[in-house]
C-alpha cells in the first residue's frame, strides 16, 4: 500500500485498516511458526504497511491539535 493511498483515507478508515492488518499479522505469525515459508516474506511487507498507516494516522491526530490543522 502506498503512502499516497493511505493519506487519502479518513482517520476512522485508517484505524480499521490498522486493526485488520494486526489480525492478518497474527495469522501470518502462526503460519510462519508452522513452517510455511511464503508467510515469512508477507510478514515483513505487512509490518511495513502497518507502520505507514500508523504514521499517517498519528500525523492526522497531531494536525488536528495544532491551530490551523487539518482533520478528516
Amino acid at each position: 500500500m502506498k503512502v499516497s493511498e493511505i493519506r487519502d483515507l479518513a482517520a476512522d478508515e485508517l484505524r480499521l485498516r490498522v486493526r485488520d492488518m494486526d489480525e492478518q499479522l497474527f495469522r501470518l505469525r502462526i503460519k510462519k511458526s508452522m513452517g510455511q515459508t511464503e508467510a515469512a516474506t508477507k510478514v515483513r511487507a505487512l509490518r511495513r504497511d502497518m507502520a505507514r498507516a500508523k504514521t499517517v494516522l498519528r500525523e492526522k491526530e497531531l494536525a488536528g491539535r495544532e491551530p490551523g490543522g487539518i482533520v478528516d
